[in-house]
């Protein structure tokens, strides 16, 4: 904690402050001596536009935690270099340790952020700006900074709770792990104070920015976590007043010519097609090993095959669903030779420049906050006719059968389905089965699904074996480590129990 912390006081954020939209494209202020930087409107934004820019780094290997983890996805496994196998592998096959190198860059990279914002948060109060401008700036860092924290204490359990900069490095040995509770406390606060500061929207010029939409989503979805069902319910209904709606087709969710489309309330950007660094490659990880040019449309590429769809993950859509085949296809052809190794669709579009796709990451949309909406009513409440609405609205545009007639517990489960093929591959999947299920429940259901992928494994492994220890979860795996690292500079941070 210690480096993490000494790094960022000697600069601030020093990272592209071009990012992809329209209200990122502004001076980089890095030049500027931090303490002179602060100074009007203009560059508060800029701060706050490197701070987007830094959910870009952290969004593009989330799915490592969030799909990977899960029984939604698995990889294209190469026997010829087992380079990852101690890091981004680890995830896959559940021998993650607290030495994971990929564990201590999400550290890193959260409290990085974190940082940055709590610096400019601190800048802002002091600052005379424009009082609408001020608010709308305070509303985006306070929701920032939340699901910042709402990731780190999903992933971790207990999480250094900082709200404030540090004068110098040597106080960092003095942080230690905050209770759960109290985190979770600071995340509502930060989201009830951005609910009430945000706008509703943005001029053209703004779009992209995180709205009181996306305030009022996050918070319902944290209330949702904690189990507190009637607070989810009242709070998830104000989205229907906000004036976001599904889009008629599916794909339009992620066609990069469609971003930030009216149902989507937020997503992270990214802008490809030029030499801003910018640019997301999505298709370039998630496209299977040796498919070359046959997905990414760039022939001479060399995909990552991650992220590959389960065999699970492939039967579990019902027959006629329309989201199946713009989420994952089967397989490629290569060369005129159909190879069956499945790769996900979603982020598959034509793009200019190699390598530099348009692709924003959806974090928030309509359909998930409408399946959140029907849980939280159906745990309150009941099975009740509204709770079904919302979920036969979702799908309806798939060109499913309306669900009626069921029970809570079935239409729990009926949910659960849903949110899986509606949001596949968007990185909800691991943080819904953790919060659906105790350490033990989840503890059966991986490794269930570990035995299914050892017995049938969705790509071929070329000959080699699994580990004894690949596909083996235990209850303690419910959180990841404390990086080593980490404890090592500090060491009144405390390990999760397991990892010892």
């Amino acid at each position: 904690m210690k480096k993490i912390t000494a790094s960022i006081l000697l600069s601030f954020c020093f990272i592209q402050f071009s990012c992809q939209e329209d209200f990122l494209k502004t001076t980089d202020p890095t030049r500027i001596g931090r303490d002179l930087f602060y100074q009007n409107e203009t560059q508060f934004n800029q701060a706050l536009n490197g701070i987007y820019g830094q959910l870009q780094t952290i969004t593009n290997s989330a799915y490592i935690q969030q799909e990977f983890m899960s029984d939604n996805t698995t990889l294209d496994f190469n026997p010829l270099d087992r380079g990852g196998a101690a890091g981004w592998e680890a995830f896959e096959f559940s021998t993650v340790n607290q030495g994971n190198g990929e564990i201590n860059t999400l550290w890193n990279n959260h409290y990085a952020t974190m940082y940055n914002i709590n610096y400019a948060l601190e800048k802002l109060a002091a600052s005379t700006i424009d009082a609408t401008a001020k608010s709308a700036i305070e509303g985006q860092l306070k929701f920032i900074r939340a699901y910042h924290y709402f990731n780190l204490t999903r992933y971790f359990g207990d999480v250094v709770l900082a709200t404030k900069t540090l004068s110098n490095p040597n106080e960092s040995f003095d942080l230690v792990r905050s209770p759960q509770a109290e985190v979770y406390k600071q995340i509502e606060t930060d989201l009830a104070d951005a609910v009430k500061l945000l706008p509703s929207s943005y001029p053209a010029s703004g779009k992209g920015k995180v709205t009181k939409g996306a305030a009022v989503a996050l918070l319902g979805k944290v209330y949702l976590t904690r189990k507190n069902y009637a607070a989810a319910a009242t709070t998830l209904k104000d989205i229907l007043s906000l004036g976001y709606s599904l889009n008629a087709n599916y794909k339009d969710n992620f066609d990069p010519a469609r971003k930030n489309g009216p149902e989507s309330i937020f997503e992270v950007q990214y802008q490809g097609g030029n030499d801003l660094g910018e640019q997301s490659n999505f298709v370039y990880v998630f496209a299977p090993r040796l498919s070359q040019g046959a997905v990414t449309g760039y022939a001479n590429t060399t995909p990552s095959g991650r992220n590959i769809p389960t065999r699970d993950m492939i039967n579990a859509y019902e027959a006629g669903d329309l989201r199946k085949d713009i989420s994952l296809k089967t397989g490629y052809t290569l060369n005129g030779t159909f190879v069956g190794i499945p790769y996900v669709a979603k982020y598959q579009y034509p793009h200019t420049i190699s390598g530099r796709t348009d692709n924003n990451w959806p974090v928030l949309r309509y359909s998930d906050a409408l399946l959140m909406l029907a849980e939280s009513i159906n745990e309150s409440a009941g099975p009740t006719a509204e709770a079904l609405g919302y979920v036969n609205a979702v799908r309806k545009r798939a060109g499913l059968a309306e669900l009626a007639g069921l029970s809570k517990e079935g239409l729990r489960a009926a949910i659960m389905q849903e949110r899986r093929v509606e949001l596949a591959f968007e990185n909800h999947r691991w943080f819904d089965l953790q919060r659906t299920m105790t350490p033990s429940e989840l503890t059966t259901f991986m490794n269930a699904h570990g035995a299914r992928e050892k017995a049938n494994p969705t790509v071929s492994r070329g000959g080699i074996a699994f580990n004894a220890l690949d596909y083996v979860y235990s209850d303690f795996e419910y959180y990841l480590p404390i990086p080593a690292p980490q404890i090592l500079i500090n060491s009144k941070l405390t390990q999760n129990q397991g990892y010892n």
